[in-house]
């Protein structure tokens, strides 16, 4: 009943907002009316080269209100995040929280010197960053330097060793393409992530036209560098910049022009090994407390570890930090649907459940799909009704159909992270990927869903309380359409539809 209530307060609908005669007019008014119009808008011409695929049920009393080929197979894109934080809050429980922690072969002499290396071991914690931190990444790192201090270290005698190798598996995830590793939505999974895995290069015009460009690099750091190949144009001309990351590498290239009266422009780039920009990022934050390290800074993938083995059991642990508890880190993937996040949750899981005759070439990521596949079959979903690659919904091989995620919703509903898990997703018109979306309608303020964009693929899954308070769950999927405008809209019109519907559905 606990459950059944909370759930009830998260999708109370807000007040409607805008011309609410209108949207009573255009409002169906019973379960027949509101499938046909459902049926007639999906059935346009604009879509006859298109693939729609359409779930919808009531939570209320188990009825499908509508459906359109719910067990086509679709590109879900970012949809699949919502199967990888129910694997995680389910297995990992909303209180988990992910460990970083200092190692070294022994406790500090009385003096503070640390005789050896210092080992800085990373689980995927993907909440240190600046933004969580009021912007300062030496401060996301302060409570690092702390667990440090307050084992009696002052001084590291070897080297400080920037060590991912508890994540086995490439950086990047199955079914990406080449140049998504261009861009902060395809950052390289670490198990040392940090900043999410990108930095912020801004550009402003030179002194004079002609000159360079003046650029930035935030946080700052020598991890990385910008090669500047810009140019300051005349007042007017348009701004033409272009950054270019050759893979595996650590120069951004950046061409083209800005005007000499040009506001200063921003772009996330991402960085080859952010394990290193790890250690040298928590280098610095030492020095600035004094502690020095002599030695260098030296980063171990699993691939080392693979070749070099190393108990860690048998290392002193001298200090630790956590992330944020699971409930937190599903609302940081979920609203602003953030991919590395999710992809780190998913190999988190894979390692927590390896098994000790796992084959060694199983990664992190092949290990936490077979657990999102085990937690599927517990939640009632068939099998050959998903395939998936990788957690973040960016590979282009991931697939589900309609039926897979109205049952995975209805499943979470149930469970007794129901609460984190709803509160995790963006709120039309107010938050998340859904602010700017379905503002003034009855859905604002009502729908909780997960939204999903790929080229030719769009997608939007959730919760909805219709206007005569029935509660439902969706999924609309539309692959394969091309138009000049978004997708977006074409789905939030079925949406808008379910929450201003006055008549029942069961």
């Amino acid at each position: 009943m606990r459950q059944a209530l909370a759930i009830t307060v998260l999708l109370l609908a807000a007040p409607f907002a805008g011309n609410v005669l209108a949207q009573e007019a255009k409002s169906p008014a019973t379960l027949a009316e509101l499938q046909q119009r459902i049926l007639q808008h999906i059935s346009q011409p604009k879509y006859d080269a298109a693939l729609w695929g359409v779930k919808i049920v009531s939570l209320d009393s188990g009825k499908t209100v509508f459906e359109q080929n719910p067990q086509k197979l679709c590109s879900p894109a970012s949809n699949c995040k919502l199967y990888t934080v129910a694997l995680a809050l389910d297995r990992l429980g909303a209180d988990y929280r992910i460990k970083t922690s200092l190692y070294a072969r022994a406790r500090p002499a009385n003096s503070g010197r640390l005789g050896g290396d210092l080992i800085l071991y990373g689980r995927g914690d993907p909440t240190i960053n600046a933004r969580l931190h009021g912007g300062d990444i030496y401060q996301a790192l302060e409570p690092l330097v702390a667990a440090l201090t307050n084992a009696g270290v002052k001084q590291i005698a070897g080297d400080l060793v920037a060590d991912e190798s508890y994540f086995r598996g490439p950086p990047f995830g199955s079914g990406w393409v080449w140049d998504d590793l261009e861009y902060y939505y395809g950052a390289e999974i670490s198990a040392l992530t940090i900043n999410d895995n990108v930095l912020v290069a801004s550009v402003k015009p030179g002194a004079s036209v002609g000159a360079p460009c003046n650029l930035t690099l935030w946080p700052a750091t020598s991890w990385l560098t910008l090669s500047n190949r810009t140019v300051t144009a005349r007042t007017g001309e348009s701004r033409t910049i272009q950054f270019y990351r050759p893979l595996e590498e650590n120069v951004v290239y950046v061409t083209g022009q800005m005007p000499l009266s040009g506001a200063c422009y921003t772009n996330e780039v991402t960085l080859h090994n952010p394990a290193g920009l790890f250690g040298s990022f928590f280098k610095e934050a030492l020095a600035r407390q004094g502690i020095k390290v002599a030695g260098k800074l030296r980063t171990v993938s699993w691939l080392e570890r693979q070749a070099h083995p190393m108990d860690y059991g048998k290392l002193v642990e001298l200090g630790y930090v956590e992330s944020l508890p699971m409930r937190d880190i599903a609302r940081e993937v979920q609203k602003p649907s953030q991919n590395l996040y999710t992809d780190l949750l998913l190999a988190h899981v894979g390692e927590k459940t390896r098994a000790a005759d796992a084959r060694p070439d199983e990664t992190s990521a092949d290990l936490g799909v077979r657990a999102l596949n085990k937690f599927l079959a517990e939640a009632g979903i068939q099998k050959g009704e998903t395939f998936f690659e990788e957690g973040s919904g960016l590979s282009r091989d991931n697939l589900a159909c309609p039926n897979a995620t109205v049952a995975l919703l209805r499943f979470m509903s149930r469970q007794k992270c129901a609460e984190d898990y709803i509160a995790s997703l963006p709120i039309a018109g107010v938050d998340g990927t859904l602010r700017n979306r379905m503002k003034g309608t009855p859905a604002a303020g009502n729908v909780r869903a997960k939204t999903g964009t790929l080229r030719w693929a769009n997608s939007i899954s959730g919760f909805v309380t219709t206007a005569a308070g029935e509660h439902l769950v969706f999924s609309l999927m539309l692959n394969r359409y091309y138009e000049q405008h978004p997708a977006r809209g074409d789905l939030d019109t079925i949406v808008v539809m379910l929450a201003g519907f006055n008549g029942r559905c069961n």
